[in-house]
């Protein structure tokens, strides 16, 4: 691990200094009704404290309002914060004061924003972006945002024409508040069991369905000076309840943005879902004023369809910390120890197993008994030099 007292990170805090002064590293949990205790928000924050390590500065724990530390702060949001106007009310003025992302309207935080209407004149929130939808549409699967019944059966006849569909809970994580369906009949019963006004404030997503699917994961991430991009796999596992559940990511990263990851030799698939997600990067920062990241995380499906056509197209985004982050922080950690180091191999790891081996090396983000999930341990790795 990287401490405060290391030369090179100390001169790595200077360049985050505020009128000569030192910011400190501060986990903002965007959701107040969110339980401090359960296992995915004391991980978010400690992967903070691991940013707070790396960049030389202190770590001021959970952020209050009305407690509110000394000086100029460094946020690490558990969501995206979904207001600009919220973001500078914080301090937040620039990707120097943030990990994580800052969009202009909420439903650009959800998967939403990864589709466009079923016609131009379809209802949508304020703020929708019809040329997003259209700048994207060739890297993301067939699909539509919808926001009123008649405009979910329009999209629904045009994907069923071409085999199954999935519906999505835009606001969904990790697979929950999915569904497929085959006929327009299981969309009437979802529709018969909605209620409209909700379906008109929060929307719905369908898209086409895939089989035999794996799921890529590419990002970028910002530390202050420090740059890492990364593509690479998501793995499953299976929690105490037997049902699979997001197990971990491992991460090919290299130094530098996503032009030095297009640089390295990857794998055709890999370097697909490398372009397509450039493709939805570069589509949000210039349709959506606003818009900031300086954690971006873009899961890109591949698999078959029911016609037996392969596609690939980026799923949703994540403007937030999330479940790679370890591995992120892990990996701009081993940059900073070695200049000299251009690609390292990064992962992280969640077991459910009352007794779990860690590997020497490792940080250990949560190793405890959850009240919803049991004994889950989580931890992140890097490997020696992985230069392709």
């Amino acid at each position: 691990m990287i401490t405060a007292q290391d030369p090179s990170t100390a001169a790595l805090a200077r360049t985050l200094e505020v009128a000569g002064r030192r910011p400190t590293v501060v986990f903002h949990c965007t959701q107040p009704q969110a339980r401090g205790d359960n296992h995915d928000h004391r991980t978010k924050a400690s992967v903070a404290h691991a940013l707070a390590d790396l960049l030389g500065l202190n770590f001021g724990g959970i952020y209050r309002a009305d407690a509110r530390p000394e000086g100029p702060l460094f946020f690490v949001p558990s969501d995206t914060l979904t207001s600009v106007d919220a973001a500078r009310h914080l301090g937040i003025e620039s990707g120097d004061q943030l990990f994580g992302g800052v969009v202009p309207h909420p439903f650009v935080a959800t998967k939403l924003v990864s589709h466009g209407l079923v016609h131009p004149d379809a209802p949508a929130p304020a703020g929708w972006s019809a040329a997003h939808g259209q700048a994207i549409q060739e890297v993301v699967l067939p699909g539509y945002s919808c926001f009123t019944p008649a405009d979910a059966r329009v999209a629904a006849e045009r994907l069923l024409a071409h085999g199954s569909m999935r519906l999505k809970n835009p606001d969904g994580v990790g697979g929950l508040g999915q569904q497929v369906m085959h006929s327009a009949a299981e969309l009437e019963a979802w529709l018969a069991e909605t209620d409209p006004e909700q379906l008109r404030q929060h929307g719905v997503v369908l898209e086409r369905n895939l089989r035999q699917v794996e799921t890529l994961s590419v990002g970028q991430v910002q530390a202050g000076p420090l740059t890492a991009s990364y593509v690479g796999t998501q793995q499953l596992t299976r929690n105490h309840r037997g049902h699979e559940v997001y197990g971990g990511s491992t991460l090919t990263v290299v130094r530098g943005d996503f032009e030095a990851l297009r640089e390295l030799p990857l794998a055709p698939e890999l370097a697909t879902a490398v372009e397509q997600a450039l493709v939805y990067h570069r589509a949000a920062a210039e349709h959506y004023p606003g818009w900031m990241a300086t954690r971006a995380n873009y899961d890109v499906a591949q698999g078959v369809d029911d016609r037996g056509q392969w596609r690939s197209g980026v799923l949703e985004q994540s403007w937030r910390i999330g479940g790679a982050s370890g591995a992120e922080v892990a990996a701009l950690q081993a940059f900073q120890a070695d200049p000299a180091c251009r690609v390292v191999r990064a992962s992280t790891h969640e077991v459910y197993a009352d007794k779990v081996s860690v590997p020497a090396g490792a940080r250990v983000h949560y190793d405890d008994d959850d009240a919803d999930v049991g004994r889950v341990t989580k931890y992140a790795q890097v490997e020696a030099h992985a230069d392709l």
